[in-house]
């Protein structure tokens, strides 16, 4: 470990850290005095909370704005640095490329630091939880929304009095935070591919598997302002997460469970009141929702995949008239929509779709309830599209397909038809991982970290842990739309397991689209609270869903299924020996187990498909 790292963990061992706001409380500067021919207010506040603690506000606007709305963006990742990205007279320059429609027709764009975060003061703390059991302060991300609304509709001049909240992963979970006790002024949300359950499916954990890549988001959120980055060096990290054994000894090696957040998910593995008690998604659902949301995800969204899907899932039954909520799901990755979204690794789009949703859907969606006078444009209640058509779709409901079962067969095939018997096996090798990309594996690598969702699966099809079924050749269009679900009968030799399930897209020249992947840790098969030894040999039913999708398969395309039992360094190793906590699993834990997959009459295992006929 680098004295580098040991001091930095040292520095932020508590949960959080206090900022030296950079002005006085609730003073305004406007860089207007700097630069006198700008076209643009820049305003800077220091806004008190309830409890005292001040939080650093930008407010930009075009020169001359009057009755504008507010749109709100609370973000652990610098305001003051989203406001002011290029030095510059225009302001379609100094802020994010998604904000110019919005300031050209008088929006005014307001940007927050979280508290204990670059400019606000207070303490930090990852996912602030809900004041309540998880967190004894009287504050949290709904309380500090309520007192900056109310703060800025009292004293920002140029505004109409109408707020609405927006922003992708983390700042997603801060515009959902805001719908829990909303501010009568707070009109609109959209938050796009939000935090919204870090157990289940967002950011830390899928069904019970830890994210390793995790632990570089801790370090940079934790110890930003000390420059804190994980010292991995130019190697290939899956040989780094190899050597350090399991994800605890990697975090101790590199003092990463100095952070209150490390020792957190180390101690709280299942699915307990720990996790239960911060899902968002349960938190909206015990309330009566009063904001028109507009949820937001990218189709291959690499980090908040199961959020804004799981929110539209526990809020639609509240909406009798197709009002209130409403879901889009576009061919993006993570936050992909407030980019140019032309192209997604070896997927080619119509035009810039994120272009596409912003101008044509967003914006008249928060016209609609901020701008006084603005027309009543109806909002799709379910948009997405569909990809390996290139289409944008409109639907009442979601899922929109009806599941039909595809199933795997003898002699590695796939067909809609029930299979007569039989079963395949493959030995899992825990020091012979199956990679989740192409190696070297380089996790902070922006290109192929954003794609790697959509990579050519060619690289893993030959490996003897990897099964492959695939079907005949289409004759006409299977259109999908919804969550596939994975109903999986298997058995292994060891105590626990991992089973990881793609469904891929195989074109005629024979590469290979992701259309979804997702993970499922053996333990949680009866209960995600209470994890149990698997029975060596015994057959178990493993039912999970992959992302949601739309897409559809072309006619002399291939449909494909693959089965294996990792996809590291992504996710931690199951040593496929049984212990209570795989954090702490040793050297010695780590065994092969044999793996079976059963597809006959009695252990049909399928991919229930959400067809659209």
């Amino acid at each position: 470990m680098t004295k580098a790292l040991l001091l930095l963990a040292a520095a932020f061992s508590s949960t959080a850290f206090a900022q030296t706001p950079p002005m006085a409380p609730d003073t305004v500067a406007e860089y207007q005095r700097v630069r006198p021919n700008a076209d643009y207010v820049r305003r800077e506040v220091m806004i008190s909370m309830r409890d005292g603690v001040k939080l650093f506000t930008v407010i930009v606007m075009r020169k001359g704005t009057r009755g504008g709305p507010i749109l709100l963006t609370r973000t652990p990742y610098d305001a003051g640095a989203a406001t002011w990205r290029i030095p510059s007279q225009k302001i379609e320059d100094i802020l994010p490329v998604m904000d110019g429609d919005f300031v050209n027709d008088g929006y005014i764009r307001v940007y927050q630091d979280v508290r204990g975060l670059h400019g606000s003061e207070g303490d930090y703390v990852m996912n602030r939880p809900l004041r309540g059991p998880l967190n004894a302060t009287a504050a949290d991300h709904a309380t500090d929304a309520y007192d900056t609304i109310d703060w800025l509709v009292k004293n920002v001049p140029e505004t109409n009095g109408k707020v609405a909240i927006t922003g992708s992963s983390y700042p997603g979970f801060t515009a959902l935070m805001a719908l829990i006790d909303p501010h009568p002024a707070l009109k609109a949300a959209v938050p796009q591919s939000p935090m919204v359950d870090g157990w289940m499916g967002d950011d830390w954990f899928h069904n019970g598997a830890f994210r390793l890549n995790s632990f570089d988001y801790f370090v940079g959120q934790m110890a930003k302002e000390n420059g804190g980055d994980l010292p991995l060096g130019l190697g290939d990290d899956y040989d780094i997460f190899l050597k350090a054994g399991s994800a605890g000894d990697f975090a101790r090696a590199y003092g990463l469970d100095a952070f209150a957040v490390t020792r957190k998910f180390i101690e709280h593995p299942a699915y307990d009141p720990y996790w239960q008690g911060q899902a968002v998604d349960k938190l909206l659902a015990a309330r009566k929702l009063t904001v028109p949301t507009m949820l937001v995800v990218g189709q291959w969204d690499q980090e908040d995949s199961y959020g804004a899907p799981a929110v539209y899932r526990a809020l639609e039954p509240q909406d009798k008239n197709n009002e209130l909520v409403s879901l889009v799901i576009g061919p993006w990755r993570h936050s992909g929509v407030n980019y140019e979204a032309r192209e997604l690794g070896q997927v080619k789009l119509e035009g810039d779709t994120g272009l596409q949703f912003r101008r044509g859907t967003m914006k008249p969606f928060l016209d609609r309830y901020l701008k006084d006078g603005a027309a009543a444009t109806a909002t799709p209640p379910v948009l997405t599209y569909a990809t390996g058509a290139n289409a944008w779709e409109v639907s009442d409901r979601w899922p929109r397909g009806t599941e039909r079962p595809l199933y795997l067969q003898g002699s590695f095939g796939l067909s809609w038809s029930k299979p007569n018997g039989g079963s395949d096996s493959y030995v899992s090798d825990p020091a012979r991982p199956v990679p989740f990309m192409p190696r070297p594996v380089k996790m902070g690598e922006a290109d192929r970290w954003r794609t790697w969702l959509v990579a050519d699966q060619r690289f893993v099809q030959d490996r003897p842990d990897v099964l492959t079924y695939t079907s005949d050749v289409l004759d006409r269009p299977v259109h999908i739309a919804g969550a596939p679900r994975v109903d999986l009968w298997a058995a292994t030799s060891g105590t626990d397991s991992d089973w990881v399930v793609k469904l891929i897209d195989v074109s005629p020249d024979g590469s290979q689209l992701p259309i979804g992947i997702e993970i499922f840790r053996g333990r949680y098969v009866r209960s995600f609270e209470k994890p149990e030894a698997l029975k060596p040999g015994k057959a178990e039913n493993y039912r999970w869903s992959l992302p949601n999708v739309n897409h559809v398969f072309q006619p002399g395309h291939r449909l494909m299924v693959q089965v294996q039992s990792s996809l590291f360094p992504l996710y931690d190793r199951n040593p496929q020996s049984f212990v209570p906590n795989i954090f702490s699993a040793k050297p010695g834990d780590y065994r092969k187990a044999t793996q079976t997959v059963f597809h006959d009459a009695a252990r049909a295992s399928a991919l229930w498909l959400p067809v659209v006929e």
